[in-house]
């Protein structure tokens, strides 16, 4: 296993493995963005599509340099799961290119959503929020005070009245610092685009990436790409014309869901979701797994032994330490199933 990891870090590093380019693709998920556009930009990244969302994630910063997100005013209403405060290192990453769970311990930065949990409508989506590519180091009082209350909250109510779908970008740029051993970039400053196509109407909320930070007015949209150098490639901005994007009311065909690798977790043995695993290996729906632990590894031996002993998949093992918290120290014995569907 140590040689695996090894040649893993050193494939990304020689760039055997999928190069890094400016041009993202999500040729999987383009439907999260306006008229399937994808936003140009010349910072280097990765696309990583989700069931609800997808992120254009750096690799040199360790975190996303933005996200998307499709929103509804019936999404927002619906049923919503329990937020499951089940975070996990992202497994399509070069282990390299990766933020690790013990980078934020003690680092006195919260774990901080761009596609907020809040968001999700469905328990498989819910858990994919939680992969660490979707977090940025945030300032913690701001992740839960001003960011959550004055950003995120008035986001959704706008949604709840909007009439047709509403697109959200939301990503952090500048450089204070790293925290970890992975030197994740903290930014300096918080963004959220929302853009409502029905209006023609765009605007961002710009955030300083502090406990102290102040509410400020919205920015425009022009104001955005010049702070951040990122063209999110919306009508209004080349036009000024009514943006030509059809939207409605009328109920969707479910879409498919698209995400690829999602997590399965395991905070004791439960014979139930390994013998589903296993019947789903069988069915030919899974192409890898990657079982990541921190003190529980004989829990995370016995369940890639008994995959291992019933099926042609043989997981692979990963040590992984998340931060130390009264609030969160479950995590410790928390084992976790990342699994790539075919």
């Amino acid at each position: 296993m140590k040689s695996l990891r090894q040649f893993l870090v050193l494939a990304a590093l020689l760039g055997l493995l999928n190069p890094l380019s400016a041009f993202a693709l999500f040729e999987d998920c383009k439907d999260l963005f306006p008229g399937q556009k994808i936003p140009s930009t010349q910072q280097a990244g990765r696309d990583l599509c989700f069931d609800s969302f997808a992120i254009y994630y750096s690799p040199s910063d360790k975190k996303p340099i933005y996200t998307v997100e499709k929103l509804s005013r019936d999404q927002l209403l619906a049923p919503h799961p329990k937020r499951s405060n089940q975070f996990y290192e992202e497994a399509r990453l070069p282990l390299a290119e990766r933020s690790l769970l013990s980078d934020y311990r003690g680092s006195g930065y919260d774990r901080g959503h761009n596609a907020p949990a809040g968001d999700m409508t469905n328990e498989r989506s819910m858990a994919q929020s939680f992969s660490l590519a979707n977090m940025m180091p945030q300032a913690r009082q701001n992740n839960q005070g001003i960011w959550a209350k004055n950003v995120e909250e008035p986001t959704r109510l706008y949604v709840k009245r909007a009439t047709g779908d509403v697109y959200v970008f939301t990503g952090s740029t500048g450089n204070s610092g790293s925290i970890g051993s992975g030197r994740v970039t903290i930014p300096s400053h918080l963004y959220k685009l929302v853009y409502d196509p029905s209006k023609n109407l765009a605007w961002a909320y710009w955030i300083e990436n502090t406990n102290e930070a102040a509410m400020t007015p919205p920015i425009s949209y022009q104001d955005l790409i010049q702070k951040t150098g990122i063209d999110f490639q919306l009508p209004l901005m080349n036009t000024g014309a009514a943006a030509t994007i059809v939207t409605t009311t009328e109920p969707r065909p479910a879409k498919a869901m698209v995400g690829g690798w999602y997590p399965i977790f395991f905070d004791e043995y439960s014979s139930i979701k390994v013998d589903q695993l296993i019947k789903s290996i069988k069915e030919g729906r899974v192409a890898s797994i990657e079982i990541q632990y921190d003190r529980n590894s004989d829990l995370a031996k016995k369940i890639a032994a008994q995959i291992g002993a019933q099926t042609s998949i043989t997981p692979s093992l990963l040590h992984s330490s998340p931060p130390d918290s009264a609030m969160v120290t479950y995590e410790r014995n928390r084992v976790t199933a990342i699994v790539r569907s075919q």
